[in-house]
């Protein structure tokens, strides 16, 4: 009998966590693992209170779906985390890992195109320290469509994934969450598609023998 797990996932945005991993954390709900997400940033006060009131519902409802533990909103300003004292983010992520303990973590990939991206990697890689986080077992990189997919660096060495997961039972569920980030999709080959999220599972699927799959790069593991 395999051991119930506790594992949060670190998104700079919402919708981060569907497009990233929405199906593998489909999988650890229904094993009965434990699952918290981390919304790193929120919409900036330049948007109308009618966006941030709808964001605010969308956040509730994915929330809902997934059926996480518990969701953390830190609050910090999207697209200024380059701005903000790394002490004081690496603090508020460690509080929330000291709270929950959490024994596997998924962060996005360093290399995408968008700077909070590889903020929030900096800053969680910096609460993974096995003897301040005993708990930490795992670390797993995670892929974000139209950011990891659009860098252009040519010193990036690139997404290379080296754990696969079977989503062919969750993919459906994962894009009818994804359809509720209503203004983040659209029409192919917009790259938040239906079409292209399906076609991503399909390549990771092919790579690994599934019909579907998430694909991430594995940092960190240890073995009791």
């Amino acid at each position: 009998m395999s051991i119930l797990k506790k594992i949060i996932v670190l998104t700079p945005h919402p919708d981060d966590e569907t497009l990233g991993c929405g199906g593998t954390l489909l999988k650890h709900i229904n094993q009965g693992d434990k699952v918290y997400w981390l919304i790193i940033t929120k919409m900036g006060d330049y948007f109308a209170q009618e966006k941030i009131t709808k964001r605010s519902k969308e956040i509730e409802t994915v929330a809902s779906i997934y059926q996480f533990e518990k969701t953390f909103e830190l609050g910090f300003e999207a697209a200024t985390l380059d701005q903000v004292s790394y002490g004081d983010l690496i603090g508020k992520i460690s509080e929330v890992f000291q709270e929950i303990q959490p024994n596997i973590i998924f962060v996005p990939y360093p290399g995408d195109i968008h700077s909070d991206h590889k903020v929030v990697f900096d800053a969680t890689i910096a609460c993974t320290k096995w003897f301040r986080y005993p708990s930490v077992d795992k670390v797993l990189a995670y892929e974000t469509l139209s950011e990891t997919d659009f860098t252009i660096n040519p010193d990036a060495n690139g997404f290379k994934p080296n754990i696969f997961v079977n989503i062919v039972p969750y993919l459906d569920k994962k894009i009818e969450i994804m359809k509720v980030y209503d203004s983040e999709i659209s029409e192919f080959p917009f790259p938040r598609s239906e079409k292209a999220i399906q076609s991503l599972a399909s390549v990771r699927g092919a790579a690994s023998g599934f019909e579907a799959a998430e694909a991430f790069m594995l940092l960190k593991e240890r073995i009791l």
